[in-house]
């Protein structure tokens, strides 16, 4: 199996998330107002949207265009990620 070049980012993304979360059960514990609670619940969302395209395209540029062999369909891919790219940024 070919390395994945970006796990090691998306662990330490995992981390900080973790203690994000963490940090958002304390608030409720201390009762913190919701809207507070809230607007840090987006923001651990957001975070892991940023990991999770992170993944996706490591597994694209790793697990799908590694086993690529034909050049029609290379090139095709390649746009096809070039536009999901745009969609998703």
């Amino acid at each position: 199996m070919e390395e994945h070049k970006h796990i090691k980012e998306v662990i330490n993304r995992l981390s900080k998330i973790e203690g994000h979360v963490r940090g958002i059960k304390k608030m409720l514990e201390e009762g913190k107002p919701c809207d507070q609670i809230l607007l840090q619940f987006s923001a651990v969302q957001s975070a892991m949207m940023n990991a999770s395209k992170i993944l996706l395209e490591d597994h694209f540029d790793h697990c799908v265009m590694g086993k690529v062999t034909d050049k029609a369909l290379e090139a095709e891919l390649i746009e096809f990620k070039k536009a999901l790219d745009s969609y998703i940024h």
